[in-house]
């Protein structure tokens, strides 16, 4: 059957969370330390329910499991992706990610490259993106010494800033900046450090040092980025980053627009605005906030409205 997955997500608290979910979006969010919806997920941590139709009170991951169909019949044991809204009302961990390969042997689950869309920050908000050290010894020096201020990147962002975050990358999400994260499906991270914060229990959180050193990339590596635009009648379309993991896009909706999949399938995030999806003459309502799945058995549709939409497809990994 031709039709959408809308999907519920699964709300995180945080220590360093807040409410912005609620006033930007409307979400009925668990409380005033909410630092995470996991929108778009199919991780043992958090599943996402299917909202409507065929499949609804499923779980992505049951899908995943048992209606290959959806996806094109993939290979893959697990859904690949995950794509989240960060809310950062304070500063998050410096932390950073492993790959694949030390991931699979050290944790038993993907390493997590991820890439960031800035939908709000306050002014003057920052993220912490690299460092500076230029050899292993450098960078386990800094960490000793708490030599943050000059080991840290630190770069101002505003809203519509897009930052690419491979595994291996320090980085940090700055107070006051709220994010549309996408990403490998993985719940892996280190913390390289936490500004000394206490939890409720009065105890400091974890810091991961020796992971953290092991996985870092040294020198920092500073991506390159094409951010290609086309534009087409009622549609401004920009390719945002593709990788072995996954391809970005961002969708500005002016009124009516064809696609045509690029992919097995889609996983769209509504960012703002609201409109009508349609697909084989079925319309379906959504609006800032909502996020689904289109998947292979949708090999056409429409978007009609006004719509800032963030698109995401499987990525084409190399053999």
């Amino acid at each position: 059957m031709s039709e959408p997955l809308f999907l519920n997500g699964v709300f995180k608290e945080k220590i360093w969370g807040g409410q912005q979910l609620h006033d930007l979006f409307g979400y009925d969010i668990p409380s005033d330390r909410t630092g995470e919806l996991w929108a778009i997920s199919a991780h043992s941590n958090g599943q996402s329910v299917v909202a409507n139709g065929t499949y609804k009170g499923k779980t992505l991951g049951d899908l995943w499991d048992n209606h290959k169909e959806l996806f094109g019949h993939p290979t893959e044991a697990v859904f690949p992706l995950l794509i989240k809204i960060i809310d950062a009302q304070h500063d998050l961990s410096v932390q950073v990610h492993p790959d694949d390969t030390y991931a699979l042997e050290h944790e038993g689950e993907l390493g997590k490259t991820e890439c960031w869309y800035i939908i709000d920050a306050k002014k003057d908000a920052e993220i912490i993106y690299g460092h500076h050290a230029n050899s292993q010894k450098e960078l386990e020096d800094a960490i000793e010494q708490g030599d943050w201020d000059n080991l840290l990147k630190r770069v101002k962002v505003r809203p519509g800033d897009f930052f690419y975050v491979p595994s291996g990358t320090i980085h940090a999400i700055g107070s006051g900046v709220m994010i549309l994260e996408t990403q490998q499906s993985s719940d892996t991270t280190y913390r390289v450090y936490d500004y000394d914060r206490l939890q409720d229990n009065g105890e400091p959180r974890d810091l991961h040092l020796e992971q953290s050193i092991a996985v870092t990339t040294i020198p920092h590596v500073e991506p390159s980025l094409s951010m290609d635009k086309t534009k087409n009648n009622h549609l401004e379309r920009t390719h945002l980053v593709s990788n072995d993991f996954f391809s970005v896009e961002e969708w500005r909706v002016t009124g009516k627009a064809d696609f045509t999949p690029d992919a097995p399938y889609s996983l769209v995030s509504v960012l703002d605005g609201e409109g009508n999806l349609t697909i084989d003459a079925q319309s379906y309502s959504c609006r800032k906030g909502d996020h689904f799945i289109l998947p292979a058995t949708v090999r056409e549709w429409t978007l009609d409205g006004n719509l800032h939409i963030i698109a995401s497809t499987p990525g084409q990994k190399s053999e």
